[in-house]
């Protein structure tokens, strides 16, 4: 009898996530996500998958996010015919970021092979195509919050309401390997509590071990009631100070949900109607509407405003969207006045990078960062308060105003995840996925200093192999790497 846990991604870095854990002969993969950061980290997506993907019998989904499901339509290109379980507004959702992810993958094919060509270098293939998304998404089933279910013999597995996106999960896993049980929780990307449209992560009280994401396991967001006051202290100064145009880079699924609602909700108090509200992006505006149709899921707020506003939708009002390529540049050739939210969220691909290059060298304007960013890519580079960004092979001067609004993040900070943490039973062992080194260092050793320590504790590494049977002695951290 077997029960083992191996980390293939998200291990000392927070995207690429994909975890599989075998039972009695059968294999379940939690995850299958795209890496992403600069060319290094992304060009890992072209190793051959540590595992056979058809010996997999099922894969389970935390949430659409691309470095959560990215790698999905690969997995099944090159042999996975099983089921991907996920929630309904999951399955919705990656309908429309996996279509875009092929676009993307063809797209930036296309540009490397030049590159190759030159080079006497054979070219590369796309990962995958839109056809592969196709293919991909037939072999999703939906679930809902609550609902059990036998994936495999001997897995019960409850998606419980992480609170990150729309549909995002933490999972709970019963494992019975016939001689015992265990209890495996996965955080997923864990949200925070009293943000708005969605409801508050769910608490969960018994866990024989817990993964939980680090991402900003190294520092405390801004409250909500400050993050209101920095973001209309940012309109009111663009305002006074000659009035350029504000670029947000923002997540398609997400941050222009939550990015909409706050304009609407505060558009007199921030002076809003100076400005004309733009969302560039027709993956978001798809997205928009995927949020529309799954009301039920939202939290009581967003749902009494829906139900006291009839015909003024607060996602859809206040707010131009912008769907052709021809709209898209034609904001170029305004100088002032314009909010424009466009993907990707970390600068690196998609229109907010044309932007960029037009409103960049500006000091009149203004650029707000309110997302993580990854290391390696164009949106850390401006955190970090690089003085050029190279945008479509050109060297662009920083000489706009670079803001970062740590307090929209979806992603729960250190306060949080120790509150998510301490809610189970008895402080079980504990393994830290989707970090960075730093940030899961500093997060282990809070939690090693507190009166009451978890058992255990731990930041997986890449190939780190877990008996679970072993729980919960210490030893079971030591196992070593994956066979093989």
């Amino acid at each position: 009898m077997s029960m083992t846990l191996t980390f293939w991604g998200a291990t000392a870095e927070v995207t690429g996530s994909c975890h599989l854990l075998e039972l009695n002969g059968k294999r379940l993969l939690l995850d299958c996500g795209l890496l992403q950061g600069g060319k290094q980290q992304e060009a890992r997506n072209r190793e051959p998958f540590p595992f056979d993907p058809a010996s997999l019998d099922a894969v389970v989904l935390s949430h659409a996010h691309i470095d959560h499901s990215g790698r999905l339509p690969l997995l099944v290109k090159q042999g996975y015919s099983g089921p991907i379980y996920t929630h309904s507004a999951t399955l919705d959702l990656c309908a429309i970021l996996l279509k875009d992810a092929a676009m993307l993958q063809g797209r930036d094919t296309e540009r490397q092979n030049k590159k190759r060509l030159k080079q006497g270098l054979e070219p590369l293939e796309a990962l995958f195509d839109e056809q592969d998304v196709d293919v991909a998404m037939t072999r999703f089933i939906p679930l809902e919050y609550g609902m059990r279910l036998d994936p495999v013999p001997g897995v019960t597995i409850t998606l419980r309401d992480a609170g990150h996106i729309l549909g995002s999960a933490l999972l709970e896993l019963e494992l019975d390997d016939g001689q015992r049980q265990k209890r495996l929780v996965f955080s997923g990307d864990l949200g925070r509590a009293g943000m708005p449209i969605l409801r508050d992560p769910d608490l969960v009280d018994r866990a024989d071990l817990v993964l939980m994401e680090s991402t900003y396991g190294n520092r405390l967001h801004r409250s909500w009631e400050a993050t209101l006051e920095e973001l209309k202290g940012i309109f009111a100064k663009a305002i006074s100070d000659s009035r350029g145009n504000i670029l947000i880079p923002a997540f398609s699924v997400g941050r222009a949900q939550e990015l909409l609602y706050l304009f609407h909700l505060n558009a007199k108090d921030w002076d809003l109607s100076r400005w004309t509200i733009c969302l560039d992006s027709p993956m978001a505006i798809e997205a928009t509407k995927v949020y529309i149709r799954h009301l039920p899921l939202m939290d009581d707020d967003f749902k009494r405003f829906v139900r006291q506003h009839p015909g003024k939708h607060p996602l859809l009002t206040d707010v131009e969207f912008i769907q052709s390529t021809d709209e898209s540049i034609a904001l170029n050739e305004v100088h002032q006045g314009l909010i424009i939210i466009a993907g990707s969220g970390m600068c690196n691909g998609g229109r907010i990078r044309c932007h960029l290059e037009h409103n960049l060298y500006r000091p009149e304007c203004d650029v707000i960062i309110c997302g993580y960013q990854a290391e390696g890519t164009p949106g850390r580079a401006l955190v970090d308060g690089v003085d050029k960004l190279t945008i479509n092979g050109q060297s662009i001067d920083v000489r706009a105003r670079i803001h970062t609004v740590g307090g929209l993040s979806a992603h729960a900070d250190q306060a949080e995840l120790l509150r998510w943490y301490h809610h189970f039973e008895g402080r079980p062992p504990l393994v830290l996925v989707h970090g960075e080194k730093e940030a899961q260092e500093i997060l282990m050793a809070t939690l090693e200093n507190e009166p009451e320590p978890p058992k255990a504790i731990s930041a997986a590494s890449y190939g780190d192999h877990l008996d679970l049977a072993a729980l919960p002695r210490l030893s079971w951290l030591y196992q070593g790497k994956a066979p093989g």
